[in-house]
């Protein structure tokens, strides 16, 4: 398994949480491989996302979704580039 956190900063992160649960989610669903996302708002204008794929190409798939979804559809609400931080899942419970 494989994963990928993005950490972004938002000024309005109930409106991005909104519209990617609108938007995002059902393109992420699609990727091939795909396991699991999660969006967290980590306060003080603060999101994260973590998203789990069975591989590697699974998680570059979404990381390119991710970018491309944001441009599109977040881009007034997200504040300079994600931190994207992709790899193999070596532990979970």
């Amino acid at each position: 398994m494989y994963a990928s956190v993005r950490k972004y900063r938002s000024s309005d992160p109930a409106e991005v949480i909104r519209r990617a649960d609108e938007g995002f989610i059902p393109l992420v669903r699609q990727v091939d491989g795909f396991k699991a996302y999660y969006m967290a708002d980590s306060g003080d204008g603060g999101l994260f996302t973590i998203t789990v794929c069975d591989d590697q190409a699974g998680v570059e798939d979404s990381v390119d979704k991710a970018r491309a979804w944001v441009s599109e559809n977040a881009a007034d609400l997200i504040e300079g580039a994600p931190e994207v931080s992709n790899g193999e899942v070596r532990a979970s419970a």
